[in-house]
């Protein structure tokens, strides 16, 4: 009887183990959303597409040049860029979360 109840104990910290490296490891569609409503206008965000400002880059190029999760510092502290073009942006830890889930998904 202690055993199936040591079992089912261990069963059950593994799967909340899971769900919370799952949560930490952000969501990528919520990613999806943020790119779409705060890069969106300038950037595409999509596997494909030019972007609406011809000298932003995609974020797909952005991906695969930088791995994203170098990016999560700057998405902190506040996107800053060298052109004035770019307002400066800064991101909860959640939402750096879905959108370096994001990012990942477009260097596939």
């Amino acid at each position: 009887m202690w055993g199936r109840i040591l079992l089912l104990g261990l069963i059950g910290a593994g799967l909340i183990l899971l769900s919370l490296k799952a949560f930490a490891a952000g969501d990528a569609r919520r990613g999806g959303e943020i790119a779409a409503d705060q890069c969106g206008r300038c950037h595409a965000i999509g596997r494909t597409g030019t972007s609406p400002l011809a000298a932003a880059p995609p974020l797909r190029v952005i991906a695969r040049r930088w791995p994203p999760e170098q990016l999560q510092e700057a998405f902190a502290e506040g996107v800053v860029t060298g052109h004035t073009a770019m307002p400066e942006f800064r991101f909860e830890p959640g939402e750096i979360d879905d959108l370096i889930a994001y990012l990942r998904r477009l260097r596939r």
